[in-house]
This record gives structure tokens, sequence and C-alpha cells, in this order.
């Protein structure tokens, strides 16, 4: 199957802590959320990654499962303390079906973007779905695209300009997607990582839930809760798999 893009060069230097995700206010307010929202019950994390977020809400009692494409994050997750816990199965978080019901069903920071058709989300949506017990929630951490500041005609957002490194988002509007450009600056050598994604409007999302047989249940500007509103920059969004 492969690794995909999220090979050792990309697993390697994926852990960092001076990345706002890693920060235990980030880490602290995510765990709270998806803590709640488990309940009781398990958890299953699609694209599990390193374990940012499956360990700590591991160590506050939630039985977490995952599914990773990439098994050079896996390695990486099994090297940490209690990593060999978390039951991970390899494969693509669109089709890939694991033994049990869960009562949280979670995908953060962007990912689901990784899928980059719309069938290819929307079978994410059915997937989450179909491992759901009813009253079950599927979550969602996603970014509101950029293109406010697009100029007409223009295709190039930067996102990060420092003395290490260069991101660029480059948007195609007529098909939805995009491509993060990653450029680390090391010994004055620019060493250049390219990303495919598709970006979709939380109304997209909610018709994607829809086709899966879920119904919007919340959505929020942020972890701890936050309004979501039209100046929101990204969203958590909750999808309810209805008893009976």
């Amino acid at each position: 199957m492969g690794d995909g893009l999220f090979d050792e060069r990309v697993a390697a230097g994926y852990d960092d802590p001076s990345d706002e995700r890693f920060s235990p206010e980030v880490v602290d307010a995510t765990v709270d959320l998806l803590a709640t929202l488990a309940g009781a019950g398990p958890a299953l994390e699609f694209a599990i990654g390193t374990g940012r977020v499956a360990l700590p809400l591991a160590a506050r009692g939630v039985r977490v499962a995952g599914i990773e494409l990439s098994t050079a994050m896996v390695a990486r997750l099994r090297a940490k303390p209690a990593g060999d816990a978390i039951d991970v199965t390899i494969g693509d978080m669109a089709t890939t079906r694991v033994d049990g019901a869960f009562s949280l069903v979670y995908l953060v920071f962007n990912t689901i973007m990784n899928l980059t058709t719309q069938a290819a989300q929307v079978a994410c949506f059915r997937n989450a779905a179909t491992h759901l017990r009813p009253g079950g929630v599927f979550l969602i951490e996603v970014m509101i695209p950029e293109l406010q500041r697009l100029p007409r005609g223009e295709t190039i957002v930067p996102f990060d300009v420092s003395d290490t490194h260069w991101g660029f988002d480059e948007y195609d509007v007529a098909t939805q997607t995009a491509i993060s450009h990653h450029l680390d600056i090391v010994d004055g050598r620019a060493d250049r990582f390219s990303l495919p994604w598709r970006y979709a409007w939380p109304a997209e999302y909610d018709l994607m839930a829809e086709l899966a047989g879920l119904r919007l249940r919340e959505r929020w500007g942020g972890w701890r809760r936050e309004p979501f509103t039209a100046e929101s920059r990204a969203h958590i969004s909750v999808w309810e798999r209805p008893e009976g």
C-alpha cells in the first residue's frame, strides 16, 4: 500500500515541539472535548499519525483505536510510551474497516483534506458512520479556505515566511483543490515538500454527512467551543448517528 506522501522523511520531523499543535494548551483543549464526546465508549481516530492526540486521550481513560496509511508515522507512535497499547490498523481512512462499534470517530487538523476528491471525502464520512454505534458522533477539525485573500486571477497565498521555512498555498478554485508548498531552509539551501489537498465549505461537509446518514449536532470555531462565525478560520463539526 505504501506510505503515500507521509513517508519516513515527513514522519521524522512531524513531532515538532515548536508547532502550536503540540502545545499543552492545544492538546489539553482537544483531549477535553474528545473525552467528553466519547463518554464511556471507545473512540476511533482516522489518520492517527504519531499519536499526538490519541496518546493523551488514552491516558484520560478512553479506549482508542486508529487507522493510519503511513507505516512510518505508526512506527513513531509505537516508539512512544504506551504507544504499543493503541490498536492501529494500516489502511486508507476512506475504506478501511476495523472491528467494533464506537461512540466517537474523529479526524483532526485538516486531515479530511488529504483525500483529494469529493468521492473520497464522501466515502470517509460513510466509513465513519459504519463504525459508529447509534447515538455516536463523528468529529472533524478543518480550516476555512482563505479564498478571501486571493485577488482576482491570483492563485498563491503565503501562510508562513520565516528564516527557516517558507510556506505557500497554491489554489485552483475551479476544482476546489490546492497544493501546500513547504520550503525548509537549512544551511542556505531550500528543501521542498509539496502536499495536495481538497477543500470544502461547512455546508458541503454537512451534505456529505447527510449522505452517510448522519446529522449535524454541533459546530464550533475552536476546541474550547468558541462560536462559529463568519470570522472563524476553522471549524470543529460534530455529526451524530441517529438512534433507532
